[in-house]
């Protein structure tokens, strides 16, 4: 990216995403400046997404047509995804990622927390697909990928034996740990949390107690909707229990998941929560791009943060007559009508 620039525009500033006229001065890769302006055009600048939790490995079996219960499709070692991961080749691995990610960044994303299988390889394989995109993923690992990754990243305490020990390891080494949790039922929640990870995953059916001890922990949540109505563990917009999750104090992101069946597409996950979880547009595009605090760096725009975001222009479509940018960009905008990204990997 230049080393200095200007965007001028109507743009959603800080984390209250409050809609003003601004000049956005950028100096090598850093908001310099956000200046009130009455010459900024009708341009919108939106704070780049952050997808909080995906498994891209699984792009290869995209849409494999097979049905099945969670634990048959996905559950390790033996579901349908870990049988056709272990078969595919790393070539096939590689294009896959690296097709979703483009896709990603085309949809104004510029990072996601992904949990990536194949211990050291898995890792490994992702940081290779994603070489010379302007992307920042963070991997949490798996069968030893930890140990190469930016955290460890637990299936669920039912599925991972000794799983004291690999968080002990991680914790040491000073990683990141996630868990998945409460997904098909609230079962392996207390487990989860008893190990004050820094993220759980899901919480689909998680109790009011837990998502309390959640807030009180200041544990984030990543919460899934579209994979979990795909999957069959909700068919009910009371799961996951997004508006307890905000009533009690928890930190919700929002995340895509598997690949294998739902496209890391933040547009269209942003849409299916406002409308099927009647959640307020301006949270839910804050649940997008929230969980970019785990790369260390928020993407909300402010002065002193780093360049994460993306400019969409109205006038080029039916968005033009739009009366709250804010519910647009959830419930209307698409990828198409993103104008320019700019994203900063590093600071200079």
């Amino acid at each position: 990216m230049k080393s200095s620039q200007v965007l001028s525009g109507q743009a959603l500033v800080g984390e209250e995403l409050a809609l003003r006229p601004v000049d956005i001065v950028i100096e090598k890769g850093l908001i310099a400046a956000v200046e009130e302006t009455s010459r900024a055009p009708p341009v919108w600048i939106c704070p780049a997404f952050f997808d909080a939790h995906t498994h891209l490995g699984d792009t290869i079996a995209m849409d494999c047509g097979s049905t099945g219960d969670l634990v048959s499709m996905v559950a390790p070692p033996d579901g349908l995804k870990h049988r056709l991961l272990s078969a595919a080749s790393r070539k096939d691995l590689v294009a896959g990622m690296r097709a979703s990610v483009t896709g990603m960044i085309r949809s104004g994303t510029f990072g996601c927390a992904d949990f990536r299988e194949g211990g050291r390889d898995g890792v490994n394989t992702l940081r290779d697909a994603v070489a010379g995109l302007n992307f920042q993923p963070v991997i949490f690992g798996r069968e030893g990928g930890e140990e190469t990754a930016d955290g460890l990243g637990v299936s669920s305490t039912r599925d991972v034996p000794g799983v004291e020990r690999q968080v002990r390891a991680a914790r040491n080494a000073g990683k990141k740990i996630a868990f998945h949790a409460g997904e098909r039922d609230s079962g392996d929640v207390d487990a989860a949390l008893s190990f004050e990870p820094d993220l759980l995953i899901h919480m689909t059916h998680a109790t009011k107690k837990q998502l309390r001890a959640c807030a009180d922990l200041e544990i984030p949540i990543t919460v899934c909707p579209r994979s979990n109505w795909a999957l069959g563990v909700t068919s009910s917009a009371r799961y996951p229990p997004i508006h307890a999750m905000i009533e009690v104090g928890c930190t919700v992101m929002l995340g895509t998941d598997n690949v294998m069946f739902v496209p890391p597409d933040m547009f269209s996950e942003m849409a299916f929560a406002s409308i099927v979880y009647h959640l307020h547009p301006k949270a839910v595009l804050w649940s997008a791009v929230a969980g970019s605090q785990l790369t260390g760096s928020s993407f909300f725009i402010r002065k002193g943060a780093r360049a994460a975001l993306f400019t969409l222009d109205p006038i080029q479509s039916a968005l033009f007559f739009s009366r709250d940018p804010i519910t647009s960009l959830v419930k209307r905008a698409q990828m198409g009508e993103i104008g320019n990204n700019v994203f900063n990997l590093k600071t200079q």
